[in-house]
């Protein structure tokens, strides 16, 4: 028997196991989860912590392995990045209007101060947010950036956010709006 064992086996202390794929789980896989943690190693050994563009262009290069940590409630798990296709798609290295649900055009937007604290005086207010153009909020960043490259509008993307039926709320720095 191998030294590695399947991640699929019983717990045995002292064993070793293989990383779980990512792709195996598809667009399931937590790309984007703040406690996901990722870290590559190099073909020298040496080992990087982040996941961001140079990641992802050594990986290409064939220069290291990607992984990633998912931390659950009793356990982590540690998966293996192995479609660096659908990582740059899910982490915005690559842009996927399927990842985040906006085209590439200026959106119509229609949006309101939320009722419950409309005389709020934090520097961070709640704003109703529809879009009329057709397209949805799948992920923050992504709206954020441009929100904030159409409208001006700072989104906080550290936050909740949510939505259903085509609104969302969103947090937004008030001098931002310039209503």
């Amino acid at each position: 028997m191998s030294p590695a064992r399947r991640f699929e086996d019983k717990a045995v202390p002292g064993s070793v196991y293989e990383p779980r794929s990512a792709a195996a789980l598809g667009r399931e896989f937590p790309y984007r989860l703040a406690t996901v943690c990722y870290f590559e190693v190099q073909t020298d050994g040496t080992v990087l912590w982040g996941g961001g563009r140079e990641s992802y262009d050594r990986a290409v290069a064939g220069e290291s392995r990607l992984f990633a940590v998912w931390p659950g409630e009793w356990s982590s798990h540690l998966f293996l990045i192995d479609d660096l296709e659908v990582f740059a798609r899910a982490v915005g290295i690559v842009y996927d209007p399927k990842w985040t649900g906006l085209a590439e055009h200026r959106h119509e937007v229609t949006w309101s101060i939320r009722e419950e604290q409309p005389k709020s005086r934090g520097a961070y207010v709640t704003v109703d947010v529809r879009l009329d153009c057709g397209c949805e909020i799948l992920e923050l960043d992504t709206f954020a950036q441009h929100l904030r490259d159409q409208q001006g509008w700072e989104v906080a993307t550290s936050g909740a956010w949510g939505g259903s039926g085509g609104k969302h709320h969103v947090r937004v720095r008030r001098k931002s709006l310039g209503s």
